[in-house]
């Protein structure tokens, strides 16, 4: 029996995997480093992130929540990014500037600061659940009356305070509420629309 074709055949595609190799091999070598650095950080993470989802239940907006979520990852991210509640801002990411601000428990606290994991079993309220269905809740009425933002991208986090402002009994003055909502920067200055809108809320005796 003739063998040559089958030998043939052989060498070719031990030809072709040799050129494939080399070719492989001579691109990595002109590959910067750093960027097979990054390909296989990347790849590290993406393992790695598979690995360390833990179990989370929570609450949001009167909503309960059964998630699957990685160990550092914000509240803030997690509301935003996993349950597309984007009403709550990213701002500093570092808690200065309050756009972040949310209620947990009825507590406000800056979600950029704080871990989605350790919420385990809490009640969260962000600005969507501030309203009840198409009506506004009274500070997010007062806000617009009076003109309480501009660009309104610290909004969200300067209502969330501004309710936990009257909660906590810090509304009896100009100066009382301008020191406990100084956590909450506005760049647009809207400053004194924001306290003439919590002072009408407080001075109307309305239920925050």
């Amino acid at each position: 029996m003739n063998t040559e074709p089958e030998q043939g055949s052989h060498h070719d595609d031990s030809r072709r995997t040799f050129l494939k190799q080399s070719s492989l091999l001579t691109a990595m070598a002109f590959t910067p480093g750093p960027i097979v650095q990054a390909a296989a950080a990347q790849l590290d993470e993406t393992v790695a992130a598979a690995f360390e989802k833990v179990p989370l239940k929570l609450e949001v907006n009167g909503v309960k929540h059964k998630l699957s979520v990685e160990p550092r990852t914000t509240l803030l991210d997690l509301l935003r990014e996993q349950l597309h509640l984007t009403g709550t801002k990213k701002g500093c990411d570092y808690g200065q500037c309050g756009a972040c601000t949310v209620h947990v428990d009825g507590q406000r606290i800056n979600s950029c600061l704080t871990l989605a994991v350790m919420q385990e079993g809490r009640k969260i309220t962000t600005i969507e659940g501030l309203a009840n269905g198409d009506n506004l809740h009274p500070m997010q009425e007062a806000f617009v009356k009076h003109d309480g933002f501009q660009c309104g991208y610290c909004t969200p986090g300067q209502i969330m305070s501004a309710v936990a402002c009257i909660r906590e009994g810090h509304a009896d003055s100009e100066g009382e509420i301008r020191e406990f909502m100084s956590g909450n920067i506005c760049r647009c200055g809207a400053y004194s629309n924001i306290v003439a809108a919590i002072q009408e809320v407080k001075n109307g005796g309305q239920k925050v």
